[in-house]
């Protein structure tokens, strides 16, 4: 059975508007770009052509004789006699394209061309994404798929498609869930944090309602990772990339979670590893959250490039790089807080990711002052600060007091608890923090707060 996501929805869209360019679909390993682009596939289209570079490299030949859209249909068909190429009713599927990204030059001649759609899909790994960027640039599109987020999570458990309208609907209006919901919605994500967002772990769960073979599959995810560096890190060092990758977990578990390349090996420098982290993070392994030279507006290029936190894509594999005793903890007293509060902070940071919003956090030089996220309005800078418990928050209160910080007039904080607002904080459960980006939009402060600043 397949299980609704959202690039569900852009399909369509793009199916729908008029001249569309060529797409191009990227992700991590085994999200579901190939089950989703098949799923829209089948259901619009009288025929579909669909070629693995991966596992069908025989098919690099079909540019042997040039880019034109004639000339390459006219080599898949020697290929493939049972091929059917009728015009204005056929995709070309081009999956795995990172092993062959010369096939991006040829978006440019099926767009002029104009008589078939074409969707590229492929794990865009590391400098392969910049060749295939560079061989199609102007035109094509690009979505890119991630894991699932909790309201694709809450889809599969059946759950209806406007479920998040409802969740927002409550931050919106400040409105607290009834113990019941809260209880609920706090159990289901914490199902959700355990099994990750991979498509492979959902459907196991959702098969046999159990967390059977789940820890198997997301080591196994693990391992593919790394097989992955191995086979397309073309021009950097593999190991440096594989042991970057290791370190991740265990650097989140310290109380100063800065990535420190000094930890990852004795006497490291930024320059050996050039290329690296960004490597992973292209890879859509990662996310890099990076340190505010000061708290202000605009968050673009206001930032150390030597200082940065990284946290894994899917929360859900970072519970399976835990050592055996974190991780039987976790599941077995479901103590959330183990590695520090790592936890936490990994799955708002995949939550605002996931959302569309880029990572940054703060922390001043001399540790008095520090916050874990920041996120904007057209006019403001909000701190976020995610909470292991529901305790005080100096920091958050720091930044929304002081005159120094001028652009910061509110807070948010992520707990374990309700909705609530108090002091210009804003207090939202965790199981809400895919929907920040949306409970931002057309934010304003509330009333209280404004009468607050005034007085």
């Amino acid at each position: 059975m397949y299980l609704k996501r959202k690039i569900d929805s852009f399909l369509n869209d793009w199916k729908q508007t008029s001249e569309h360019l060529p797409l191009v679909i990227r992700g991590a390993r085994q999200v579901g770009k190939t089950e989703a682009i098949r799923h829209f596939a089948k259901r619009n289209y009288a025929s579909v052509i669909e070629v693995n570079f991966a596992e069908e490299p025989y098919y690099k030949s079909i540019l042997s004789e040039g880019f034109k859209a004639e000339t390459i249909i006219r080599l898949l068909s020697r290929q493939n006699p049972a091929f059917r190429f009728p015009p204005g009713q056929t995709l070309l599927f081009f999956d795995e394209i990172q092993a062959y990204p010369e096939i991006a030059t040829a978006l440019k001649f099926f767009q002029q061309d104009g008589r078939f759609e074409v969707i590229c899909s492929g794990s865009m790994l590391g400098l392969q994404r910049q060749r295939i960027e560079s061989n199609s640039v102007g035109y094509k599109m690009d979505y890119t798929l991630r894991s699932f987020d909790f309201e694709e999570f809450l889809w599969a458990y059946g759950y209806p498609d406007d479920i998040a309208e409802d969740l927002l609907s409550h931050l919106q209006n400040l409105r607290p869930f009834s113990s019941g919901e809260l209880n609920k919605y706090f159990s289901l994500f914490l199902d959700y944090v355990l099994l990750g967002g991979m498509p492979a772990v959902i459907r196991s769960y959702f098969d046999k309602r159990t967390f059977e073979d789940s820890l198997t599959l997301q080591k196994q995810l693990l391992l593919d990772y790394q097989e992955d560096i191995q086979k397309y890190a073309f021009g950097l060092d593999q190991a440096k990339i594989l042991a970057v990758f290791q370190h991740i977990a265990p650097q989140l578990s310290k109380e100063n979670k800065k990535f420190q390349l000094s930890k990852v090996a004795p006497g490291a420098r930024s320059r050996e590893y050039f290329g690296c982290v960004e490597w992973l993070r292209d890879a859509g392994v990662i996310s890099i959250c990076h340190c505010l030279n000061f708290p202000e507006l605009p968050l673009r290029g206001n930032y150390n490039e030597s200082k940065y936190k990284l946290y894994l894509a899917d929360t859900g594999l970072l519970i399976a790089m835990l050592d055996e005793e974190a991780g039987n903890d976790l599941r077995q007293n479901l103590n959330l807080g183990v590695y520090k509060g790592a936890l936490y902070e990994n799955f708002v940071a995949e939550a605002l990711t996931k959302a569309g919003l880029d990572l940054y956090y703060y922390k001043r030089e001399d540790a008095a002052l520090e916050e874990d996220f920041f996120v904007r309005t057209a006019s403001e800078l909000i701190p976020v600060e995610v909470k292991a418990g529901n305790n005080a928050s100096k920091s958050l209160r720091t930044l929304i007091a002081s005159e120094r910080y001028p652009e910061i007039r509110e807070g948010i904080k992520l707990v374990r608890g309700n909705i609530g607002y108090a002091n210009r904080i804003t207090t939202i459960p965790y199981f809400c923090a895919f929907l920040l980006k949306a409970f931002l939009k057309d934010h304003a402060l509330p009333s209280d707060a404004t009468d607050d600043m005034k007085s």
